[in-house]
């Protein structure tokens, strides 16, 4: 099961685990983040774009009753490396591991197949400077294999009216975020910030869309992963199923 430069972590939730390389790319913070500001709702059908090693899936199946989850990943290694992390779980009857290109998203799953499409994608604009396509980490955080745009069209071609869209990005990028939804009909619905801690500027942006949705954002309060005294915060801790926040 395991290859090389791989070892075996546990997820902490639902008996899961996950393989990964003990040096390389591995999920990070924002990928528990967007599974859990994304599993509220129903869907029968759900759709992890840029999957990676299969984190956001494996958690929605642990946090949701999604009959079906479909994740797709361009590079083969780490598509492999899902897909074997599916199987350990004895989840292949709920999750399917694709490898492929989200470019050709609509030809491999067909147009409107979804209700529900997450994806933590590349973060930073390609630059002429990196170029080493076969490099998992480059891949993972710089659009060399696929753009924001990219990213946002599949989506917007993927789901049905009403369909909803969830991804985590930069701050920085929301400019581009918001303006390329509304040119593919992904009508911004939800943002939340993320900061390291009271204080300090965010770092992430959680954003929830609706295709041929209605014109309304609303913006939830900051998301901080620690509090003042550097700890893990009661609702990191809540995502991460350490504790449970005390009943308002």
């Amino acid at each position: 099961m395991l290859r090389g430069d791989e070892q075996l972590d546990d997820l902490q939730i639902g008996g899961l685990f996950i393989i990964q390389k003990k040096n390389g790319f591995r999920f990070g913070v924002d990928a528990v983040l967007l599974s859990d500001f994304a599993k509220g709702g129903t869907s029968k059908r759900t759709l992890d774009l840029c999957t990676g090693t299969g984190i956001v899936a494996l958690l929605l199946s642990a946090k949701t009753r999604t009959p079906e989850i479909c994740a797709l990943e361009i590079q083969h290694d780490i598509a492999d490396m899902a897909r074997r992390s599916v199987e350990y779980n004895s989840l292949s009857e709920r999750i399917e591991i694709t490898e492929g290109d989200l470019k050709n998203a609509v030809k491999i799953y067909g147009k409107r197949s979804f209700d529900k499409i997450t994806c933590n994608p590349p973060y930073i604009k390609s630059d002429s400077a990196i170029k080493n396509e076969s490099d998992s980490v480059a891949v993972s955080r710089h659009e060399l294999l696929c753009t924001l745009e990219d990213v946002i069209k599949a989506s917007a071609e993927l789901l049905i009216p009403k369909g909803r869209f969830y991804m985590v990005h930069r701050p920085s990028r929301l400019a581009d975020i918001f303006c390329l939804m509304r040119r593919y009909k992904l009508e911004p619905k939800r943002l939340r910030l993320v900061a390291p801690r009271p204080g300090q500027a965010p770092n992430l942006a959680l954003i929830e869309g609706m295709y041929c949705g209605g014109e309304e954002l609303r913006v939830m309060n900051e998301l901080y992963i620690f509090d003042e005294n550097g700890n893990y915060s009661e609702e990191t801790d809540r995502i991460y199923g350490r504790q449970s926040l005390p009943q308002s």
